[in-house]
């Protein structure tokens, strides 16, 4: 069967060329009326407030990526749903290891505290232990060393 290329080649061509004549046609079309009310960020209807480069709790990666494995998962098993008839025994076996593998990550990250979004704040115990000689370098660490704790 001979495949002509020049067909992709004309999609390839209208495709890019309609995607650049509508974004040029509304830079064209549109309004230009700068202001400061419009050069401010928007953050869902909210004014800003203090810098944007703050720490996010690690806890929110955390939950992005235990969402995404079994989304992921949930993914992977519809298609397999679709036709178990077809596929037969030797398939559902697959699935059942697929699924064994999912359920220890699913128990070792709930094991680990991991699903808990509050956790327990783990108390140090050496805290206000005193500083060994050898660390005492200058006049704040004498009372730490002497066992005033930390100063």
């Amino acid at each position: 069967m001979e495949f002509h290329f020049a067909t992709i080649l004309v999609f390839l061509v209208v495709g890019v060329g309609l995607a650049v004549f509508t974004l040029a046609l509304s830079k064209l079309l549109r309004p230009f009326k700068p202001g400061a009310e419009k050069d401010t960020i928007y953050e869902c209807g909210e004014r800003p407030i203090g810098s944007p480069w703050i720490r996010f709790n690690m806890r929110f990666y955390v939950v992005a990526l235990i969402f995404v494995v079994f989304d992921v998962e949930t993914v992977l098993l519809y298609p397999w749903a679709t036709v178990y008839k077809q596929l037969g025994v030797v398939s559902f076996v697959y699935l059942l290891i697929f699924l064994a593998a999912l359920i220890e990550a699913l128990a070792y990250v709930w094991k680990k505290g991991d699903l808990e979004w509050v956790r327990p704040r783990i108390q140090r115990k050496d805290v206000d232990a005193p500083l060994p000689e050898k660390y005492v370098v200058g006049e704040h660490h004498k009372a730490r060393a002497a066992g005033g704790g930390r100063q």
